[in-house]
């Protein structure tokens, strides 16, 4: 989830490098760093605590020298973020320089082994022992790549490195394992760049290398070597990026998640697009499951982390409902440790926004090693996720910035919908009639998400109450306890606010207990046909005190009346609801953040792209 670029050309390598880690803040991050190299002097490095702009104003103050440079972008997992454990790290006699994405799970064998040859260490990291590793194997082989080559052989779990040598000024080494790394070329300026994620070098280059698992690149400004652990070259094609640059930027929204949640009829549509036609069958493009195969499914498992769990909570339903295959919904870092039953009879479907969450790309390793087809669902073309998946639909969300997911939630729930509509299609399991009234309720999803947003100004009031509050809680039934999970993981993300969601009939089992005057509770009541059951539940809390704050179905007749105040949500089929409220209340938690002065879209101790376990 750290940030990595890395520039090696004609020019001072410093500007690149800031605005590439300013790009990449969206990833999260409490410290930051560059190590540069310049000619025949040592490696020099810069490294501040907190925001990038500490590091900025260090640098301005010191001459910055180097056309060869990496920089990294921290968030903690071995060492508290302190100026120490920042990087890039250094061999102790500063010859070579790291920077690391990942995590080394072996780290402290190889500290003994090395504190045992005479090196020291300064830091509390598990990277630092990188670059001293690499150091012990070049004064037996006096070779940078070779070194590069036999430190990271001794190395077990999951890292993108970008590297430097003293005796190598021109020279820029990266390698990937089990985090991402990419390589941008740009001959016409001789310049090649290395970064973990697009957005870092887009404004330099959209002709790139996706990297593989296991490879090394060696990076001149004129030239890009790719190798793998053996030493043989490569050949890797140039993938063009065709997305916008500025669809990174703000356009005018006080924060992405904001401009985000306004895209989302658009990310929408463009899921749909060329996929979902009125009185046609669904085109699901890279999805190629014969009818015959999936006769063989016995069990469907739905394997994500986060906000995407809770998409695939809504795919179980949809699922089961319509192509009537049992379905289990797995959070990714529980499924691999409980023995799961998998087998060749089994179709996992794995959603990740990235494509790189280490847990649901671990989880569909074994998922396939145990002999289970694999579909992806994910965001970002040329993932790992992406590559090592069976069958692959991409939900075309565009880039999402903001840390806390909105339009990649609303998007991953389309393609769940499209999924669950093409096995019932195959498989014969529902009526072509119910089929055809989906396709046209969720064709008609967009307009009704625009509607939904026209209501701001009514949740921006209630939000500067709820901002007030130091706990609270959702309540749902069916598919509305799903978006309360939502819900409430995207208050508590960005707003600090206690909150817990329930189903809305569990709270009689013990949850009714912290209910007490004054605690607010937004029931979720978009399936109408359960809202004389919402109102026996809603009734329950206020006879308590509580203050009822309800998203309802233009049909309910009922929760309405027991509530303190109503959002009313356009009309939609009870199946495709979470498409619609979850919209007031990613806008709720926006204003909430917002009213308490947080920072909304970078929320602390918070990533984008978690890709480490």
């Amino acid at each position: 989830m750290c940030g990595i670029v890395g520039y090696v050309g004609a020019q001072q390598s410093i500007n690149f490098l800031l605005e590439g880690l300013s790009r990449l803040e969206y990833r999260g991050y409490d410290s930051a760093g560059v190590a540069l190299s310049q000619g025949s002097e040592k490696i020099s490095s810069y490294k501040a605590k907190g925001r990038l702009k500490n590091l900025e104003d260090l640098i301005a103050e010191e001459a910055a020298n180097g056309t060869l440079g990496i920089g990294h972008t921290r968030w903690a997992t071995h060492g508290e973020p302190s100026f120490i454990n920042s990087h890039p790290h250094l061999s102790e006699g500063k010859a070579f320089a790291v920077v690391h994405n990942g995590i080394i799970e072996n780290y402290g064998e190889l500290r003994e082994h090395l504190i045992g040859e005479g090196y020291s260490f300064l830091s509390e990291t598990d990277t630092e022992v990188i670059p001293n590793l690499i150091d012990h194997c070049y004064k037996s082989s006096h070779n940078f790549l070779t070194a590069v080559r036999q430190a990271v052989r001794m190395l077990k779990g999951s890292y993108a490195l970008g590297i430097l040598c003293e005796d190598a000024p021109d020279t820029l080494i990266g390698v990937r394992k089990d985090s991402p790394l990419i390589v941008g070329i740009n001959p016409h300026e001789e310049e090649n760049y290395l970064a973990s994620d697009i957005p870092a070098i887009l404004p330099k280059t959209r002709d790139i290398y996706l990297l593989d698992d296991g490879d090394i690149c060696v990076l001149t400004k004129n030239q890009v070597r790719i190798y793998d652990m053996d030493g043989r070259l490569l050949e890797r094609e140039i993938f063009h990026v065709d997305w916008d640059a500025e669809a990174s930027e703000k356009g005018g929204y006080d924060h992405f998640m904001l401009k985000e949640i306004h895209e989302q009829p658009q990310a929408a549509r463009d899921t749909m697009k060329s996929r979902l036609a009125a009185g046609q069958p669904v085109n699901l493009d890279q999805i190629h499951i014969s009818k015959e195969a999936l006769e063989t499914v016995s069990h469907v498992y739905i394997v994500a982390c986060g906000t995407a769990y809770h998409a695939g909570l809504v795919g179980k339903a949809a699922i089961e409902r319509l192509a009537r295959i049992p379905v289990d919904c797995d959070i990714a870092s529980e499924f691999r440790f409980r023995d799961p039953i998998v087998d060749e009879n089994t179709l996992v479907i794995v959603l990740s926004q990235s494509g790189e969450t280490a847990d649901t790309l671990a989880a569909m390793r074994l998922a396939r090693k145990r002999g289970a087809r694999i579909i992806a669902i994910t965001n970002v073309v040329g993932s790992t996720i992406s590559r090592e998946a069976d069958d692959l639909l991409y939900t075309w969300a565009g880039p999402e910035i903001a840390v806390a997911s909105t339009k990649a939630y609303t998007t991953q729930l389309v393609a769940m919908y499209m999924v669950a509509i093409h096995l019932a299609e195959v498989l014969g399991t529902a009526g072509a009639a119910l089929l055809e009234h989906l396709k046209q309720e969720l064709l008609a999803v967009p307009e009704k998400i625009e509607a939904t947003l026209e209501r701001a100004g009514e949740i921006k009031e209630i939000a500067q109450s709820i901002a007030k509050e130091d706990h609270l809680f959702f309540i749902g039934r069916s598919l509305d306890y799903c978006v309360a999970m939502e819900g409430s993981l995207k208050l508590k993300e960005i707003s600090y606010i206690h909150c817990e969601a329930y189903g809305a009939g569990e709270l009689k089992h013990g949850t009714i207990a912290l209910i007490e005057p004054g605690t607010y509770v937004l029931a979720i009541a978009a399936q109408h046909e359960l809202g004389e059951k919402m109102t026996s539940n809603i009734k329950e809390v206020k006879s308590r005190g509580a203050k009822v704050i309800s998203f309802v179905s233009p049909l309910d007749a009922h929760c309405r009346k027991e509530s303190d105040q109503s959002i009313v949500l356009p009309e939609i089929d009870s199946l495709l609801a979470p498409l619609v409220e979850v919209v007031p209340l990613q806008l709720l938690a926006y204003y909430v953040s917002v009213a308490k002065g947080c920072d909304v879209d970078k929320p602390r101790n918070l990533a984008k792209s978690v890709t480490v376990e």
